[in-house]
């Protein structure tokens, strides 16, 4: 399997980030974004395609695959909105093409409507935005997260494997898979595992979905038909909140689209950002 290096660091109010650069310092700016219990390797594929027109920038957020983890560490969705305006920051981006997956999302999301973050524009790809959200595994551990940082290791990576394993779709390659829960293994990866998600709390997108029609950058929506975790007509009425939002659903894709459907995701992306100014 290829490598994926994220050799450059950043001291955010969360831990450090470790993050990349990819493609021609002349090309316009964008920034991907990962979900969870994802990291910016989702996004290798289609940020290797997109390097070709545009300078792009990869990061995993503290708490995620490379960055760093830590007991009593904030990872919830307020903190990495604040993280993300920092790193805006530290790049000297000003008004940057942003693209986010899941709970990606939701952190361009606030950082966007509560941190003035300004994007030229935005798409978003099978996001958590709209309530409710949270699988009943999701609520399950979340409601018992100490009870299952004490599982055996080798449940533990049972578990975690099954969970990844379950976006609907085609799924993750086997390799793939066990590369999507490497970083969650381990003395610091398995409480970091159980520590995003007791963190993840609802109220974080209900204090902004309620802006979403205030939202005026042109904006993609885009969602894999065959999404397990959160259904496509989710989707359909988070569109219909954003004026004018452009709504693409991708076909034979679960919620990992960036695995599932990586050319059909890449072409709309580029469709899409070929028609900004």
């Amino acid at each position: 399997m290829s490598a994926w290096p994220l050799p450059e660091s950043f001291p955010s109010s969360s831990g450090t980030v470790r993050w990349n650069r990819l493609g021609s310092p002349d090309g316009r700016p964008l920034v991907l974004l990962h979900g969870t219990p994802f990291s910016s390797y989702v996004w290798r594929a289609v940020a290797r395609s997109l390097a070709r027109e545009h300078q792009v920038f990869v990061w995993d957020m503290p708490g995620y695959g490379r960055s760093q983890m830590y007991a009593g560490q904030d990872v919830s969705l307020a903190a990495q909105g604040r993280v993300f305006t920092e790193l805006l920051d530290h790049w000297g981006l000003a008004e940057p093409l942003v693209v986010a997956h899941d709970f990606g999302g939701a952190v361009a999301l606030r950082a966007h409507l509560l941190h003035d973050a300004a994007y030229r524009a935005l798409a978003l790809v099978d996001p958590v935005a709209l309530a409710p959200w949270g699988s009943p595994f999701f609520r399950l551990v979340r409601e018992h997260a100490e009870v299952f940082e004490q599982l055996p290791a080798a449940l533990h990576q049972a578990l975690v494997r099954e969970y990844v394993a379950s976006t609907g779709g085609p799924g993750p390659h086997p390799a793939v898979l066990e590369r999507l829960v490497g970083p969650w293994l381990g003395e610091s990866g398995q409480p970091a595992f159980y520590r995003q998600i007791a963190q993840a709390d609802q109220r974080y997108t209900d204090e902004i979905q309620d802006r979403y029609a205030g939202i005026s950058v042109p904006t993609l929506i885009c969602w894999g038909e065959e999404d397990a975790w959160i259904p496509v007509a989710r989707g359909r009425e988070l569109a219909d909140r954003v004026p004018g939002a452009r709504w693409e659903p991708i076909a034979h894709a679960g919620h990992l689209v960036q695995e599932d459907a990586p050319a059909e995701l890449t072409a709309a992306l580029l469709a899409f950002l070929g028609r900004v100014p």
